[in-house]
């Protein structure tokens, strides 16, 4: 099943772009995925097993170096998806 995740990350120190740069480059090179990269979110599409693998080892680890918080909407009706069943 393919999937789609808009996630938003917000380091919470003063220099924050060196973490949003860190998990961007991390996302950025898997491969199975699509990436893209918006001024306030990103959206990361593939399959399920794929996608939710690569969350949970990229995230655990920010968390640990950086104070942080991640907002993540996950959906299965994607537009490729849809034109798959129809």
């Amino acid at each position: 099943m393919e999937i789609s995740v808009e996630i938003s990350y917000y380091a919470l120190q003063n220099d924050y772009n060196t973490p949003v740069l860190e998990f961007l480059g991390k996302i950025d090179r898997q491969p199975g995925i699509s990436i893209e990269s918006g001024m306030m979110s990103t959206l990361i599409t593939g399959e399920y097993n794929t996608v939710m693998t690569l969350l949970v080892h990229i995230l655990e680890p920010l968390m640990e170096k950086y104070p942080s918080v991640f907002t993540l909407k996950i959906a299965n009706a994607c537009k490729s998806c849809q034109n798959q069943e129809n």
